[in-house]
């Protein structure tokens, strides 16, 4: 697999907003910090401003800045500290309480009602229109597992009005996600938006599909190593027609669940906890395989021993390829010697 394209190194800086008791330091731990979900209710209240940089693939460096949503920590931001904290901002991500009552009320409130979750939100988006007028815009519905279930599509339909409303010039592109830190739903939101951040992916899957096409694989997916988020997937027509559409999801909460039991009992702290995992039935096999220092890719094949077998090999002649797209972005010797492409045996 050969790529002409180069993908540089870029910072970006993500703010996670919201009131305090949302939810956005719990989420966080779970995503970047190896937390469980029953763990994180022993998280206490973020005082002003918790800054931490996430190395995501070897060109993404993450400034996530999670602010405190006390109210004089946010008449601060928007006052004081308005240019600090909102420019050059690439991402926010700002969370709503489902639950919360001023989240409710706000949707009625007279605008001039700061005290208000969506009033404060609006601010917010005001700010980030003067200071960092290109930035992403995620709202997440959060808490959405203390809803009926059969209230679930009505909430969140509601609640997206409501939050588009007061999204002003970023409303055509704001991505609103319902959440809960209890299923797989945290994966596929934080998924979308740090998938939205990844500069020139498209060489990524140009790689992905030369995977796919040697291996004969129905369904390819990378999944960045620590997090197992996923990054990106190619497939097979019979691949995309695999009607689970949340399977990424399901993927990365199981996986990540499997690398923390395997912490425990190994009493390892290591990121790699594994090196490849199979698995072998009558219908497909499924191959985990670590692809760069920060990837893991999953092939979907077809049965056999053979297919696996070779399915590993080229996993492993893919490796190299990988690494020096990585390598290229973290500002290493464009010539890398030894490339090639894959080829299937």
């Amino acid at each position: 697999m050969e790529s002409s394209k180069k993908i540089k190194q870029q910072k970006k800086k993500v703010l996670l907003m919201g009131k305090s008791g949302a939810g956005k330091s719990s989420m966080r731990s779970i995503i970047f910090s190896n937390h469980v979900a029953k763990d994180v209710r022993r998280l206490g209240a973020t005082i002003d401003v918790d800054k931490k940089r996430v190395k995501f693939l070897g060109n993404l460096l993450l400034d996530i800045w999670d602010c405190g949503g006390q109210d004089a920590f946010t008449e601060s931001y928007l006052t004081s500290q308005k240019s600090y904290v909102f420019g050059d901002v690439g991402v926010l991500i700002y969370v709503f309480d489902v639950e919360s009552s001023d989240f409710s009320a706000s949707e009625n409130a007279a605008p001039g009602n700061s005290n208000h979750d969506l009033q404060t939100f609006g601010s917010i988006i005001s700010a980030l229109s003067e200071y960092s007028p290109g930035a992403r815009i995620f709202a997440l519905v959060h808490k959405m597992d203390l809803v009926a279930a059969a209230y679930r599509t009505a909430v969140t339909e509601s609640k997206s009005d409501s939050i588009r409303v007061r999204s002003g010039r970023f409303a055509r592109g704001i991505g609103i996600y319902a959440t809960s830190i209890w299923d797989e739903s945290l994966y596929r939101a934080w998924g979308s938006i740090v998938n939205s951040l990844i500069p020139n992916l498209d060489v990524v899957e140009d790689g992905l599909r030369d995977l796919q096409a040697v291996t004969e694989a129905e369904e390819v997916v990378l999944f960045e190593q620590n997090t197992f988020l996923t990054v990106t997937r190619v497939g097979s027509l019979v691949g995309n027609e695999n009607p689970n559409t949340d399977r990424y999801e399901r993927l990365s909460n199981i996986i990540k669940t499997f690398k923390n039991s395997l912490s425990t009992y190994t009493e390892s702290n290591s990121s790699h906890q594994f090196d490849c995992f199979t698995i072998k039935t009558r219908i497909f096999n499924l191959i985990i395989h670590r692809l760069t220092y920060n990837t893991y890719v999953l092939v979907v094949l077809p049965p056999g021993e053979a297919e696996l077998q070779c399915a590993k090999l080229n996993i492993l002649m893919a490796k190299d390829e990988f690494a020096r797209i990585e390598s290229v972005a973290e500002g290493a010797d464009d010539e890398v010697k030894g490339k090639g492409k894959s080829r299937a045996y």
